[in-house]
């Protein structure tokens, strides 16, 4: 057992130690479990946003491979280096339980035939159709990457507040008690010392007045 002075100061602060550890561990506790029931459906949306992407990225290929076989490798790679436009979107945050995750808004990724660079008129509608399908590619990207990223971050969140929570039961609340049971004792202690004393003093008196 540490040094600590068996005082009534001493036991009062302990008591608020106590009382705030225990409120702490209530309120982490909450948090873990509340972060817990939100994990599910980040898994299923960061799932789903995984899957949209996985199938969005091969019909954007496939319509790729058919542009390709129709206007020749060269002509597509031609249109593909002189697409103008830069995908533009706003990188926010919200809050999840206190922990704050990416939200991706305003997004803009989508762009006019007129605004793409290359001539509508010595091209045909096999490219427009190929580079609508990679723009669709880049916005379930965006989704995909928002859904990760949520995700990873509350679970790490769960992580630090599983240990806190695991800290403040098994180590700083049990000790705390531990501490506040030693100061109970010796105070108990004290009283009796401080009552034999008393009465010894007493018995004393009694005797010279006799």
């Amino acid at each position: 057992m540490p040094q600590i002075k068996p005082t009534r100061s001493e036991l009062i602060k302990l008591q608020r130690k106590i009382k705030l550890s225990k409120t702490g561990y209530n309120i982490l506790k909450k948090k873990r479990d509340g972060l817990v029931m939100n994990l599910f459906g980040m898994v299923k949306d960061a799932k789903e946003a995984q899957e949209t992407l996985e199938e969005s990225y091969e019909v954007a290929k496939k319509y790729l491979g058919m542009t390709i076989a129709f206007e020749g490798e060269i002509a597509v790679a031609s249109c593909a280096l002189i697409k103008k436009g830069t995908p533009e979107f706003k990188l926010e945050s919200k809050n999840i339980m206190g922990v704050q995750v990416p939200k991706i808004s305003d997004l803009s990724f989508k762009t006019g035939i007129n605004e793409r660079g290359y001539s509508i008129l010595s091209t045909s509608s096999k490219i427009d159709e190929t580079v609508e399908e990679y723009e669709k590619v880049l916005e379930y990207v965006s989704k995909a990457v928002e859904a990760e990223s949520t995700l990873k971050k509350v679970l790490n969140e769960i992580e630090v507040t599983k240990r806190r929570v695991n800290a403040l039961e098994s180590k700083i609340i049990p000790k705390l008690e531990s501490q506040k049971k030693f100061i109970d004792f010796r105070l108990e202690e004290l009283e009796r010392e401080n009552k034999f004393r008393l009465k010894m003093i007493k018995d004393k008196k009694s005797k010279k007045s006799s």
